[in-house]
């Protein structure tokens, strides 16, 4: 990603049709090896960059899911706590031969302790998708998934790792990351990242496409559907996005609805067709109804 000129040719090829602005955000994001915050609506192509990402500079792709309530043994690291009673278990067994030759309690004492740092050793640890990523000696690519989720708390311990890309274990001390990964995190926006998060990120807003792009967007998923009937079907799904809808079709299904209708045969938009496959556009029956009572005006748009 050495250019915005490469990350946009790159990307496409990848079959992610980038606006300059989103190129920019992610060349400045790699060369000042910063976090990328990606807003915006659900189902605009949030997740799909970093996943795309991972493709262009061939780099693992590390997931983290965040949720309500997501914390570090989650997030970042536990102990395998199996692996320690069976260490524990061949211990009590071979105590004999460990205590053997021991003068007095202090000796035998002595003797013990030289094994319990062993039980808290990375040998024991299980690294979790923050740790694994900085893990990778080559890099990777950390995707944090809708952040929005999650607890202000677990905000307070990515500070840390985004700062200076380290974490503190207590009974291991601190581990550094091999290789800054690029790191992606996503929020659909139902709640605002706090001021110390965003101040340590590069910043990219991504709305639902206008015409031209999503019509870019169709043509490279769905090849294979008519130049008339592709303007004419984006067309639709923009006057859609004006209505108040409870769910506004996202990009996918932009392009389910244009697989859809060349399963269908489909060489227009016809009314009754566009009513037997809005459910292929909306999820909420509400929606549905609300389309249809505004279906002529918006077939009109379109």
């Amino acid at each position: 990603m050495d250019s915005i000129e490469n990350i946009t040719s790159s990307f496409e090829k990848h079959g992610y049709i980038c606006s300059e602005k989103i190129a920019t955000a992610i060349f400045l994001a790699a060369k000042l090896e910063k976090p990328l915050l990606v807003e915006g609506p659900p189902g605009v192509g949030k997740t799909e960059l970093a996943k795309t990402a991972a493709y262009v500079v061939d780099k693992p792709l590390v997931r983290l899911q965040c949720y309500e309530g997501l914390d570090e043994a989650k997030a970042l690291y536990e102990w395998k706590y199996s692996k320690q009673l069976l260490y524990t278990q061949l211990l009590k067994e071979q105590l004999s031969d460990v205590l053997g030759g021991a003068i007095g309690f202090k000796d035998s004492m002595t003797r013990l302790h030289a094994f319990s740092d062993a039980f808290y050793s990375r040998e024991f640890l299980e690294p979790r998708p923050l740790l694994r990523a900085m893990h990778e000696k080559n890099g990777s690519v950390l995707l944090i998934d809708e952040i929005d989720k999650a607890d202000f708390e677990f905000e307070s311990l990515l500070l840390e790792i985004l700062s200076d890309y380290q974490v503190s274990i207590p009974e291991i001390g601190t581990i550094a990351a091999t290789k800054i990964p690029f790191v992606v995190l996503t929020s659909n926006d139902t709640r605002e990242a706090s001021d110390a998060l965003k101040r340590r990120c590069i910043h990219l807003y991504i709305p639902f496409p206008d015409q031209a792009l999503e019509e870019r967007i169709v043509l490279e998923k769905v090849p294979q559907i008519d130049d008339k009937l592709r303007k004419k079907l984006v067309g639709f799904v923009q006057a859609l996005r004006s209505l108040d809808l409870k769910k506004t079709p996202a990009i996918s299904e932009t392009i389910d609805w244009a697989k859809s209708l060349l399963l269908l045969n489909a060489k227009s938009l016809e009314s009754d067709l566009v009513v037997n496959t809005l459910n292929v556009l909306l999820k909420f029956e509400e929606d549905i109804e609300n389309t249809k009572s505004n279906l002529a005006s918006i077939l009109k748009q379109a």
